[in-house]
């Protein structure tokens, strides 16, 4: 798996964003390419920007539960997963706009670095080890740009 901490590995991922155009198709799924651009958004959005409400605590407690094994181990995603409510884009999005928000949330990432993430709080599973948030990052990155073919 590839580390969103290091700079190579995020340069590779930048490198796939920019193989993306506002008429790329998806191999399977349902969103466009300005769709999925704004989903990835979304994992970054929990982290950086107050803008998505935190779950109650039976909601976060069910995901812990249920979801977090999946979304931070090292095992890929599957094609057509069902995703949380939050996640679900609908409608257009500036595709410019979410490609350059996307890139500036994977640079920000690497250089905060892995320290900044260690036991940092992530809004849906708790405290996360920086091992896990790379996973979550990078797993879900790799997901969506193949999805895409890049």
């Amino acid at each position: 798996m590839q580390n969103v901490f290091l700079k190579d590995d995020c340069d590779q991922f930048i490198s796939r964003v920019n193989l993306l155009t506002p008429h790329t198709q998806p191999l399977w799924g349902k969103m466009s390419v300005d769709q999925m651009l704004a989903h990835c958004n979304v994992t970054y959005e929990m982290v950086y920007d107050d803008i998505h409400p935190k779950p109650n605590v039976f909601m976060k407690l069910l995901l812990k539960l249920l979801a977090k094994s999946k979304v931070v181990s090292e095992s890929p995603y599957p094609k057509n997963l069902s995703t949380a409510p939050q996640f679900i884009i609908k409608g257009d999005r500036d595709f410019e706009l979410e490609k350059s928000r996307l890139v500036s949330y994977i640079q920000k990432t690497q250089e905060l670095g892995e320290k900044e993430f260690e036991g940092k709080e992530s809004l849906s599973f708790g405290k996360l080890s920086s091992k896990e948030w790379n996973n979550m990052f990078a797993k879900h990155l790799d997901h969506h740009f193949s999805q895409f073919g890049v």
